[in-house]
């Protein structure tokens, strides 16, 4: 059966689409900037720090892939994917009322730790569920000409959201909101970050749940070639592994090099930047006043990255070749991270952080947009979530051997873990020409016609 071909959407509709991504994105510019001063401000050693980050993309790899099947099952008077949007962001506010105070809670330096670390999976997993259903909306709703600038929509909100959760603790520590605490507890300027981005979320994501209608099932199925019989079939996580599209697996090879590489940046970049441009050293504790200030600095550097993001974003289109702006994103943003220990100014580390905003941007929409087309209608979710095990895998790995890896890299200086991540961008960037693009629904208009009239990467 030929799939009728999805009408063209106004700007406001794919920016509607989109929009409650800013405020996830918030929650998540949060975690990924404060989550190693956090467990190193409650008494974190660095050699252990990459273990708290194994058990948010655990979760995740388990859960995506049954909110994508469950979501693809999901029909009611709120839609399919909106009802898991909204549940994600409950609980992701709830979460990040409780994250940062971990260590205001009596507890002893170990339960302080471990209360932190099932806090940070918590926020983690609801900031995933409230994430994917966005991926999944565009997929389900937008054309195969528009999906490049839905994901670029999508690019944008997120950068622009990455810098206001970069940027909160620093801007609030310059208001004068205080940005050091006693003992083991977390400043108060990390502290007001938290809720207020949590009131940010919960606010974009309502405007989303608002303004949204999906399709129902039976328009669903004509616009993505569905019939009955299909739609009887019975699949489980297994066998639409089997049958997943070679690109699902070269992609995939591509976002393992990428996504252990940001691990080691959201890690390690605190304490490589203290070092490298505070002049900190391990001894003098992490309540230090420069470690704290370069905890805040790293926020200024996360959103540096983000406006590179944003303005590589806008240069992206402009590529014939998808692959080679692909690979090119990549490794530009890998010099940018290898470039960092050239540089001890801290303004002179905004160079290398705006190219690594250049692998970011490409990270954010060239693997969604090649995947959702090759993919049928009728599983995308399920695809999506599984797909997910391609960003989260990398983490887990990468979480895994931090310790062994920040031993045999010296284990003194932390900014050696972020030089290795330029290293693994390089070798993201080299797999990149393994993708070969395939296309996977039968149209009424030849697909390639409409790329044609967008003018393609």
């Amino acid at each position: 059966m030929k799939a009728k071909v999805k009408p063209d959407l106004g700007f406001w509709k794919l920016w509607n689409l989109s929009f409650g991504f800013f405020g996830v994105q918030i929650a998540y510019a949060l975690q990924s900037a404060n989550i190693s001063r956090i467990f190193a401000t409650l008494g974190a050693d660095p050699h252990e720090l990459s273990y708290f980050w194994i058990l948010p993309p655990l979760a995740g790899l388990v859960i995506q892939p049954i909110v994508g099947t469950l979501s693809d099952r999901t029909w009611n008077r709120f839609g399919r994917r909106l009802p898991y949007l909204l549940f994600g962001s409950i609980l992701a506010v709830i979460v990040m009322a409780l994250l940062p105070n971990a260590g205001s809670f009596h507890f002893a330096v170990g339960a302080a730790l471990v209360f932190g670390a099932f806090a940070l999976m918590f926020l983690d997993l609801s900031i995933n569920i409230s994430m994917q259903p966005f991926k999944m909306l565009v997929g389900d709703m937008v054309n195969e000409k528009q999906k490049g600038l839905a994901y670029s929509i999508q690019s944008f909100l997120c950068n622009a959201g990455s810098i206001v959760g970069y940027v909160f603790p620093f801007v609030l520590a310059w208001i004068g909101i205080s940005n050091v605490a006693d003992g083991n507890k977390v400043p108060d300027s990390v502290t007001f970050s938290f809720y207020g981005g949590a009131a940010i979320l919960i606010l974009c994501v309502i405007y989303t749940f608002c303004k949204v209608k999906e399709m129902p099932p039976k328009e669903y199925a004509e616009y993505h070639g569905i019939t009955e019989d299909k739609d009887d079939e019975k699949t489980n996580f297994v066998t639409l592994l089997v049958r997943a599209p070679k690109v699902f697996w070269t992609v995939g090879l591509v976002q393992f090099f990428c996504w252990a590489a940001f691990m080691y940046m959201w890690t390690y970049n605190t304490g490589g930047v203290a070092e490298q441009a505070y002049g900190w050293t391990a001894a003098q504790g992490t309540q230090a006043a420069n470690y704290q200030e370069a905890a805040n600095w790293n926020g200024v550097l996360f959103a540096v990255q983000a406006i590179g993001s944003v303005v590589w974003a806008a240069v992206l289109p402009n590529f014939k070749n998808r692959r080679l702006a692909y690979s090119l994103s990549l490794v530009i943003g890998g010099v940018g991270f290898i470039s960092t220990m050239f540089f001890h100014d801290p303004h002179a580390l905004f160079i290398s952080y705006f190219l690594v905003g250049t692998a970011w941007a490409a990270m954010l929409a060239m693997p969604f947009t090649i995947l959702t087309n090759s993919i049928s209608g009728k599983h995308m979710g399920a695809y999506l979530g599984l797909f997910n095990g391609t960003i989260t895998i990398p983490q887990i790995v990468a979480a895994a051997l931090g310790g062994a890896v920040y031993s045999l890299l010296g284990g003194t200086s932390q900014l050696n873990m972020i030089v290795l991540a330029g290293v693994l961008l390089l070798v993201g960037a080299c797999c990149v020409f393994f993708i070969k693009e395939t296309y996977a629904e039968k149209h009424e208009k030849p697909v390639d016609a409409m790329i044609d009239e967008e003018a393609p990467f």
